[in-house]
C-alpha cells in the first residue's frame, strides 16, 4: 500500500435516548473522539456500545471506520460541517478509501489485528442525527459508505496509530466493487456469486446476496 493509511481520531459512545428530527430514539451513534489508548476486544472497543444489536455490532461488526476524506464532499453537498465521528464510526481514517480496501484484509493496528469483513450499511439514523432525510440515499448512491472491520487479534489501538496492510484474498473484492453490486448492479448474478464466495465477507452480507441470487 502506497499511502500511509492511519487512525485519525478514535471515537466512542453509549447508547443514550436523544431527540432526533423530533423524534426519541435510541442509539448509538453519537460517538465522542479520545486521545488515550483504548483496548479493543472481539466486540468493540472498550467505553464503547451500540443500541440496535440486529444491525450493529457483534463480532463481524465490531469497529465501524469511514474515511475522512469523504467530509470535503458531504460539505460541498450539505453546507454543513461534519468532523470524526459524524458516521458514527470507531475510526475515522485517513489513507484508506473505499477502493483501497477489500474484503478479507488483514491489518496489524497498535497491537490489534483486524479484519475488513463488510461495507457500512446506513441507517435512517445517520439522516436523522444530521437532519438530512437524503443522506442515507446519498451514502449509497456515492458508494462512500465506510466499512466494518472484525477483531483477529485483541490489542491497544490509539489516534494516529498506522494501519498496516498484513494480508489480502487471494481474489481482492473491494468495499466500492461490493457496494457498487450491491446497490447499484442489483441482478449481476455472477458478481453476487464470486462475493458470496469471499471466505471473509460477513455472514449478514452473505446472507443478503444468498437471498438475491435464488430471487
Amino acid at each position: 500500500m502506497e499511502k500511509k493509511a492511519y487512525i485519525v481520531s478514535l471515537n466512542v459512545g453509549q447508547p443514550a435516548i436523544v431527540n432526533m428530527d423530533g423524534m426519541e430514539v435510541t442509539t448509538g451513534i453519537y460517538k465522542q473522539p479520545v486521545d488515550t489508548p483504548l483496548w479493543l476486544t472481539k466486540t468493540n472497543f472498550t467505553g464503547d456500545g451500540q443500541a440496535d444489536l440486529v444491525h450493529h455490532g457483534g463480532p463481524d461488526k465490531a469497529v465501524c471506520a469511514y474515511p475522512s476524506e469523504h467530509f470535503a464532499a458531504w460539505e460541498r453537498l450539505y453546507h454543513q460541517p461534519f468532523t470524526a465521528g459524524a458516521f458514527g464510526e470507531n475510526v475515522t481514517l485517513s489513507g484508506l478509501l473505499e477502493e483501497d480496501v477489500c474484503v478479507g484484509d488483514i491489518f496489524e493496528v497498535g497491537t490489534a489485528v483486524v479484519q475488513v469483513s463488510q461495507p457500512r450499511q446506513p441507517c435512517f439514523k445517520l439522516a436523522k442525527r444530521h437532519g438530512l432525510k437524503d443522506l442515507s440515499l446519498k451514502v449509497q448512491e456515492t458508494g462512500y459508505t465506510g466499512f466494518y472491520f472484525r477483531v483477529l487479534k485483541e490489542g491497544s489501538v490509539q489516534r494516529g496509530d498506522s494501519l498496516t496492510l498484513a494480508e489480502r484474498s487471494a481474489r481482492p473484492l473491494s468495499i466500492r466493487y461490493i457496494n457498487h453490486i450491491y446497490y447499484v448492479d442489483k441482478t449481476n448474478v455472477a458478481a453476487m456469486k464470486e462475493i458470496v464466495a469471499e471466505p471473509a465477507l460477513s455472514e449478514d452480507w452473505r446472507r443478503s446476496f444468498m437471498k438475491r441470487i435464488k430471487q
